[in-house]
Order: C-alpha cells, then sequence, then structure tokens
C-alpha cells in the first residue's frame, strides 16, 4: 500500500502547462570521452529524439502527470513533421506547433560521454521563429502556469504578459541567450529559473549566493533561483530575505542532457499545483537528478511516482545564507 505524499498530484483534474519554445531533431552519440582535437571518434551508441528545451520541459511535464501543451515552430519539411509526430506521441499537445515555409528545422548533434557530459552542435534557421502569432489573456486562460524559453524570445515574451495579465505563474527558463534576450523577458516573467552560466554571465560574479541576491536586485518582481548541476540549486526567499540552497540528490550520473529541462517542467508544474517553493525546489530536484541516471536525454525523464519515492528516501538537510551575504 502506497501512502500518501507531500509530492502527490493534487486532487482534481490534471494541472495544464503551456511550454514555449525550442523543438528540436537530436542525434546522440555515446561516446567513451569526448573529442579534444581533430579526427574520427566511433560512438558505441545513438538515438535520434525530438526534444529541445521547452519540448523536453513538457515531456517531463507530461511524465509527471501534468496536460502539457507546446508551442513551437518547424519547418515545412520531413524532420519537421517527424519532431511533431515524436513530441506528440510522447504524450505532449502539439496543436499550437506552427509549420514555417522556407525554414529548416532545427537539428542537432549531439556527444554524450561516460562521464554524463555533453557537447552540443545546435542549428536553429534564422528564419525558424521570424513568424509571431499575437498572444491575448483569453489564448492563456486555460492554463495554470506558463514556461517559456530563450529561443523563440518574440513569442516569449508576448505569452509571459498575456500570463501575467491572466494572473498565471509566467515562468522564464532563464538559460545562455543572445545579447539583451534576458533583459528583454525578466521583466515580463513571475518567476526566473537560470542556468548557473547564464546567472554568472548576467551577473557579472561566479560565487552563486552573491549571484542569487545580484539577480534579485536586478529582478525584484520575480522569484529568482539558480540551477547549478551536481552543486544543487539556489534561490531567494522572498518572506525571510535570505538566499537558500539545496543540495543535489546522489546519483550515478550516465546522460546531463534535458536534466535542466526536466528541472524547469517539474518546477512549472509544481508551481501550477500550489506547492510550497521548498517542496518546489525538492520536487525539481530529484526529476533532474533521476533524469541524469538514463541515456537518452528528455526519455529519462521520471514518472510522479518514481520522484516521490526518491524523494521518501532522500535525507537531505537545507544550508541557507542571509541574503545579505549575496549582495542583495
Amino acid at each position: 500500500m502506497t501512502t500518501s505524499s507531500a509530492f502527490d498530484a493534487p486532487p482534481g483534474r490534471a494541472r495544464r502547462v503551456l511550454c514555449v519554445g525550442a523543438a528540436v531533431m537530436d542525434t546522440l552519440f555515446r561516446v567513451r570521452t569526448l573529442p579534444t582535437g581533430q579526427g574520427k571518434i566511433l560512438p558505441y551508441d545513438m538515438l535520434q529524439i525530438a526534444e529541445g528545451m521547452a519540448s523536453s520541459a513538457a515531456f517531463g511535464v507530461a511524465r509527471l502527470g501534468g496536460d502539457a501543451s507546446l508551442w513551437g515552430a518547424v519547418g515545412n519539411d520531413a524532420i519537421g513533421e517527424r519532431i511533431i509526430a515524436d513530441l506528440s506521441e510522447s504524450g505532449i499537445d502539439t496543436s499550437g506547433m506552427l509549420r514555417v515555409e522556407g525554414a529548416r528545422s532545427a537539428i542537432s548533434t549531439i556527444l554524450v560521454d561516460d562521464q554524463g557530459e555533453r557537447l552540443i552542435v545546435p542549428f536553429y534557421d534564422a528564419g525558424l521563429h521570424e513568424t509571431v502569432k499575437p498572444v491575448t489573456q483569453q489564448d492563456v486562460s486555460a492554463f495554470d502556469a506558463v514556461l517559456v524559453d530563450v529561443r523563440w524570445p518574440k513569442l516569449a515574451l508576448r505569452t509571459l504578459l498575456a500570463a501575467r495579465e491572466a494572473g498565471k505563474p509566467a515562468i522564464l527558463d532563464g538559460d545562455v541567450a543572445g545579447d539583451g534576450v534576458i533583459e528583454m523577458l525578466a521583466p515580463a516573467a513571475s518567476h526566473i529559473v537560470f542556468s548557473q552560466p547564464a546567472a554568472e554571465r548576467l551577473a557579472g560574479a561566479a560565487e552563486l549566493v552573491k549571484v542569487v541576491g545580484l539577480l534579485k536586485r536586478k529582478f525584484e518582481h520575480a522569484f529568482i533561483s539558480v540551477t547549478a548541476g551536481e552543486n544543487g540549486c539556489f534561490w531567494f526567499d522572498d518572506l525571510t530575505g535570505d538566499v537558500f540552497h539545496l543540495a543535489a540528490p546522489k546519483v550515478r550520473v550516465v546522460d546531463t542532457l534535458a536534466a535542466g529541462d526536466i528541472f524547469h517542467g517539474a518546477f512549472a508544474l509544481a508551481t501550477a499545483e500550489g506547492l510550497p517553493i521548498e517542496e518546489t525546489m525538492r520536487f525539481s530536484s530529484m526529476a533532474a537528478a533521476l533524469k541524469c541516471q538514463v541515456f537518452g536525454g528528455r526519455i529519462g525523464a521520471p514518472t510522479r511516482a518514481e520522484v516521490r519515492d526518491a524523494l521518501q528516501d532522500w535525507n537531505v538537510g537545507r544550508q541557507s545564507r542571509r541574503a545579505g551575504s549575496g549582495g542583495a
């Protein structure tokens, strides 16, 4: 008999999360070590799968029991059809996907080594994201939360603004982006979860407690968090004014690809469900950690039951530091 948990899905309908951004056909090669120079490298495993930041986050939402929708763009080509079919078969509502005439669908080649680290070579056609549809409050009113990445900035901005107007959580995946993209999107977001490289670049600092404080001062209106891989995650607590740190779960790392995306999907779903912030961070951290144990990018995303059971066995303390030490 399974006991109830704070991390069970809430009663009633599944919460709906809209994800906006990247949809890419990835070719993954598994290699012993990443290359350090020119030459030929022979993989011992490979996989082709449709993913990308928003797409993988949407899959994470679906695996965790949420109702996931994706707005992304593909070319009007065979690869685009395959991307949409793959994501649809994975339980994501792709009815809002755009097929762009004259643009090529996004593709990437990814090497994953035996330590779980990766080398990514992506290609995005500049014409893929030129078309931007209007987004109204009514368009997002049926969703319980919105999550956008940085790959389609103009649509992301319109979606965040519409979500804020509708009173919905407007969550930004603050990953590394082109100059000015984060600065354009962040003012419209209610929650920003930065990757460590993007956070350090934006804050101009490397000590993460200080980075979180600086980013909170820069974007005072939003919840601020930074994910730091094996070093866990950090966030600014608006009630106490402290920066909190949660250590990462200890797992055997096989593939880190899409781990951050799964974190964001879990964060968006937990936020839509109204989970308190500390539990939201635990839930998201465990979902990302469990993904890292499986080769294949997003396909390693865990189920709700897997996350809940792992959390019951995870005995971890939370270390906090006053926000003043973080520079806020």
